[in-house]
């Protein structure tokens, strides 16, 4: 009877713990600028956090128009991320006009910026107006970069949902080991391709930081907002230098119009080497879908066309 009453009491006290625990931890309500940074957060959070990215894969924030649905996103979020170093200053007009109280965290923070072409340049970034001292928002693309971004989103996620911060950390550790295995995959990748063969042409100055740790250059017709049409002067002094130094391929992206690098393309010579991504993933059914896939894709994209034979 005693022993009986004993389980009673146990399993008693053990229904009346289970009552008083929630089944399913509501997850962390995030909202983001672009696709690149929803998924480090997707990375980082996993199914802890919703993530609401508003500049859609494939789309170019440079010149994303925020909508009043947009808006109401960020009233509900527990945590804005923004990108900074001018990429989306948008974001946190927007979020000021939501009525957002809680933390806009600037996921670059940390970064030391380098100088890129504005609007204002000619077409390769070098422009009369010495506007070199424009600030290169497009950090990502250095892999070393984007360590910095998960951990300070890491950072982040742990200080709005402590219960879940081991959580958030370790993942944060897996990803970013990934990503020193992705940082030393490119790095081989290009040393072994001839330095006067490593030179490109884009369709914007997006690769600023990808030229300045792998030892790729880069010429572009259009700044780094991607939001001004290139001087025809510009263009054709593109193309004189592009045929002077045999660049042997020029490249599409993925957020830009392709008629000005196809013009570029039939007059310098030079071969079309593909599509890059440069500011957005792909959607989940396209060669980018993920960060790392963005980058793989973009590596094998570059080395098929500058390893290409000669003009």
């Amino acid at each position: 009877m005693h022993q009986t009453l004993l389980r009673l009491a146990v399993a008693l006290a053990t229904l009346l713990g289970l009552a008083t625990q929630p089944l399913h931890a509501a997850p962390l309500e995030v909202v983001t600028s672009f696709s690149i940074l929803g998924d480090f957060i997707r990375q980082v959070g996993g199914d802890r956090v919703r993530v609401t990215t508003l500049v859609a894969a494939d789309q170019d924030a440079h010149n994303f128009q925020p909508r009043p649905s947009d808006a109401r996103r960020i009233g509900t979020a527990q945590l804005v991320v923004a990108s900074g170093l001018g990429f989306d200053p948008w974001l946190e007009r927007l979020a000021q006009t939501a009525g957002y109280k809680g933390r806009i965290l600037v996921a670059s923070q940390g970064i030391e910026p380098i100088a890129g072409a504005d609007e204002h340049d000619d077409a390769h970034g070098h422009g009369k107006g010495s506007h070199r001292d424009a600030v290169d928002p497009h950090a990502w693309q250095d892999v070393a970069h984007a360590q910095r971004y998960v951990a300070n989103i890491a950072d982040a996620l742990a200080q709005a949902d402590p219960a879940n911060a081991r959580a958030y950390r370790d993942s944060a550790a897996r990803y970013t080991t990934e990503l020193k295995a992705l940082d030393a995959e490119i790095r081989s990748a290009l040393a072994a391709l001839p330095a006067e063969r490593r030179k490109v042409v884009s369709a914007h100055d997006a690769f600023g930081y990808f030229a300045h740790a792998y030892g790729v250059r880069f010429l572009a017709p259009a700044g780094i907002s991607n939001q001004s049409e290139p001087s025809a002067a510009g263009v054709a002094q593109l193309i004189r230098q592009l045929r002077r130094e045999n660049v042997p391929a020029v490249f599409v992206e993925s957020i830009s119009d392709p008629r000005l690098i196809e013009r570029i393309r039939k007059e310098s010579g030079a071969r079309l080497g593909g599509t890059l991504y440069s500011d957005a993933l792909s959607t989940a059914d396209g060669p980018a879908p993920t960060y790392v896939a963005m980058m793989r894709h973009n590596l094998r994209t570059l080395l098929d066309g500058m390893s290409a034979g000669s003009r």
